[in-house]
């Protein structure tokens, strides 16, 4: 199966200009996608465009990132309702020296002829003043041309200021350099992206007489129509500092039973038929969740690890297992104890406190407030409700010292089988 067959099948290809497959089927290609660095970390709604590039890669082709260190400068009005706030310089480098990082980990780079290459568009621009810009460029694109895009039409109204207005030639001049300097001749991204690729394509045609090709994918959406990518919590990053792997996992795991087929075709690597296949068994069982499991597993182990995935599995058995043991709380990695305390309702104490021993009344009801009162932790205590890592507290006097700590940092406290707590420690 070709690259666009490939996308085809899996409800990925919105539009594509005319002649790309007889393009893509002559030899091995080059194509690129854009990144603008706006935020710290890619999210899931990058993920998309990413395993884009990484499908045209497996195809026999070549990936090209380009990192948007100009275009970031500016920002995209496509898809945006308001203008956006620029960002100091200082963070868009800080950002796109992070996100290259993570491309890094992404796509593959190796010695081969299909390795991925980065490129940075801001390198295009350092030498280019405005007269040699409006000359070269902005005189080739006329302005009924661009108040066309859909990006730029549906933000007339609202305003749309002269610095987004020229996105889309910026974007095109970076399509009409990487076709004379790099010999590509694909540009793919977001369908909400096809006016500003477009222009591209028309930029070469005009500039240099030139053929170029455009290819989209489906915005992702949610089943509901919600914007796919974000939690409840808010975005979902791709960095274990933003996103926990264990809410990661999770995202995947509490996917709507309508979105995943979709997201299975979107974001897996597993075959036509090994996806067929778990689409028919969720389809007769979706109680089981198989199919949500089975993405689950995936997309943790390939955007994290496979040590973060069966630690994230942990995790969710000791929160949702009433049966969850002690040597399963005692033999969690640090960061998933940590995983925990972002779940959890969690309390903070000094290590000085808890050296000198606290008494479980005062722990439960003065240095947490666990309970209202030590008398609603003395009940709790007497009708043996309350635990600290797992092991019943059986009397009043109890006294919790350092010996609770796992990984000299945290302890759990329970009040009966659903009410979890957990204590970090505050040097």
């Amino acid at each position: 199966m070709n690259f666009v067959e490939e996308l085809r099948w899996r409800g990925l290809l919105q539009d594509s200009t005319p002649g790309i497959e007889e393009y893509l089927s002559e030899g091995s290609r080059r194509a690129y996608i854009g990144f603008d660095p706006t935020a710290p970390s890619m999210t899931i709604g990058n993920l998309v465009p990413i395993t884009m590039l990484l499908r045209f890669q497996m195809a026999g082709h070549q990936p090209i990132v380009l990192m948007g260190g100009a275009t970031g400068r500016i920002g995209d009005p496509s898809g945006k309702d308001e203008e956006r706030q620029l960002k100091s310089y200082e963070e868009l480098d800080n950002n796109l020296a992070h996100q290259l990082e993570q491309m890094k980990k992404f796509l593959r780079f190796d010695d081969s002829p299909t390795s991925t290459l980065i490129v940075n568009n801001y390198d295009f621009y350092t030498d280019m003043n405005i007269l040699t810009f409006l000359r070269d460029v902005g005189k080739r694109m006329t302005i009924n041309y661009m108040l066309s895009k859909d990006s730029v039409k549906n933000r007339l109204e609202k305003g749309l200021s002269f610095t987004e207005f020229t996105y889309q030639l910026i974007q095109g001049y970076d399509f009409q350099w990487l076709y004379e300097n790099m010999d590509v001749r694909i540009q793919m991204g977001g369908s909400d992206q096809w006016g500003n690729i477009t222009g591209g394509t028309e930029l070469i045609r005009r500039n240099l007489s030139g053929k170029a090709y455009a290819l989209t994918c489906p915005l992702l959406t949610k089943s509901d129509g919600k914007k796919f990518g974000k939690s409840e919590k808010g975005n979902v990053w791709l960095d274990p500092n933003m996103t926990s792997p264990y809410q990661f996992y999770q995202f995947w795991i509490n996917s709507a039973d309508g979105d995943v087929p979709k997201l299975m075709r979107t974001f897996s690597f597993k075959t036509k038929e090994e996806i067929e296949a778990l689409e028919a068994e969720h389809n007769e069982a979706p109680h089981l969740r198989k199919a949500q499991k089975a993405l689950a597993e995936e997309m943790t182990i390939r955007i994290h690890s496979k040590e973060d995935y069966e630690s994230a599995l942990k995790v969710s058995e000791l929160l949702f297992n009433k049966k969850a043991s002690k040597e399963m709380l005692l033999g969690l990695s640090k960061n998933a104890l940590k995983s925990i305390t972002e779940e959890l309702e969690s309390f903070t104490i000094s290590k000085a406190d808890l050296e000198n021993g606290i008494n479980i009344m005062d722990l439960t009801a003065v240095s947490t407030s666990i309970f209202k009162s030590k008398g609603e932790a003395r009940r709790a205590i007497k009708s043996n409700a309350v635990a600290v890592n797992k092991d019943k507290v059986k009397s009043f006097e109890a006294i919790v010292s350092t010996e609770v700590l796992i990984h000299d940092k945290y302890f759990m406290i329970e009040n009966g089988k659903k009410k979890k707590y957990m204590v970090v420690i505050e040097n």
